[in-house]
């Protein structure tokens, strides 16, 4: 590979019809309140930065600033300030494409996942087959491992709901209800389920749309409670809830006729078997701190306020424990 050796570049004023989108660009969405703002700043201070191309017989192809491209084409303005470098091979274009956004703006998500396989593919071409582990991928994109890991959840959704976010993501964001994150978080706690409680689910996609249902019309307030979701999934080995318990409780999170949301089912059912089994690892941390310290000695020296405190919860444990 030689994605690190230096090229030669330099600067010059281009007409913008000169100049032609890259068709590896990732980026899937120009929001019209986002361009709308960006005309509006080139109409009266022009394009401070300049774009980025590359040379291609009399032609010139964008890197970079294909936003302020498309607005300069639309104000139909002569020139443009243009860093004219030279044609990289597919893997550096795609790579100088991700590791600009990755120091700038964020893409969003989905962006980079559909992109992600031709980067895979191309760096098997430069690479005799040899496919990147996530930390080559990190390092040559410039994403974080949890980005990639993040990307991929979006990779594996169905075509259908793929198209949904691409829908919701062309929206202006004050009017978008189904985020990344939203179809991450889900798609992250199905898994669980599907890999703790596969009998909860005898149709994925049917579970996908009772969560969007209910997610769009408030029964499901937060993507966080999907984490709640994996946490009914995963009760059966962690606090010890029976299988069936918590498969008649995904089901009906899983039913899109139920008003029922994953808080309420959890905090119903299973929230006091995870507090127990919280103040179950405190006890033992405090027995085992009590006990290291009295085989160390024949007596402990505990300070008045210790002593006031353990004398409160001894009455406690007895009172509960009576009850």
């Amino acid at each position: 590979m030689t994605t690190d050796t230096p090229r030669k570049s330099y600067l010059r004023d281009l007409s913008p019809d000169k100049i032609d989108r890259n068709l590896d660009n990732p980026r899937l969405f120009f929001r019209p309140e986002e361009m709308d703002t960006l005309m509006a700043s080139i109409r009266r201070y022009g394009i401070q930065v300049p774009i980025t191309v590359y040379e291609d017989g009399d032609r010139y192809v964008l890197i970079d600033g294909e936003r302020r491209w498309r607005c300069a084409t639309k104000l139909n303005i002569k020139k443009i300030p243009a860093l004219v470098q030279e044609k990289p091979s597919p893997l550096q274009n795609l790579l100088l494409m991700f590791n600009i956004h990755a120091l700038r703006e964020q893409w969003d998500y989905l962006t980079i996942a559909n992109k992600l396989p031709d980067v895979v593919e191309q760096y098997q071409l430069e690479n005799d087959g040899a496919e990147p582990n996530e930390a080559e991928l990190s390092e040559i994109t410039g994403l974080t491992r949890g980005q990639i890991r993040r990307c991929r959840f979006l990779l594996e959704l169905p075509p259908a709901y793929r198209k949904l976010l691409e829908e919701e993501l062309s929206l202006p964001k004050h009017l978008q209800t189904l985020s990344e994150d939203f179809f991450i978080e889900m798609e992250r706690a199905l898994k669980t389920v599907q890999n703790r409680v596969p009998a909860a689910i005898p149709n994925i996609n049917h579970a996908r749309n009772a969560l969007i249902a209910k997610f769009r019309g408030g029964v499901i307030g937060n993507i966080t409670d999907f984490r709640k979701l994996s946490k009914i999934a995963t009760s059966i080995s962690n606090v010890g809830v029976k299988e069936a318990k918590a498969n008649a409780a995904l089901r009906e999170i899983f039913d899109k006729s139920s008003k029922t949301g994953i808080q309420e089912v959890y905090a119903e059912q299973f929230e006091m078997r995870y507090d127990e089994r919280k103040i179950t690892l405190n006890i033992d941390s405090i027995q085992e701190y009590l006990e290291v310290a009295t085989e160390q000695g024949s007596s402990i020296a505990l300070g008045v306020d210790l002593r006031r405190r353990l004398d409160k919860l001894r009455k406690l444990i007895e009172r509960i424990l009576r009850s």
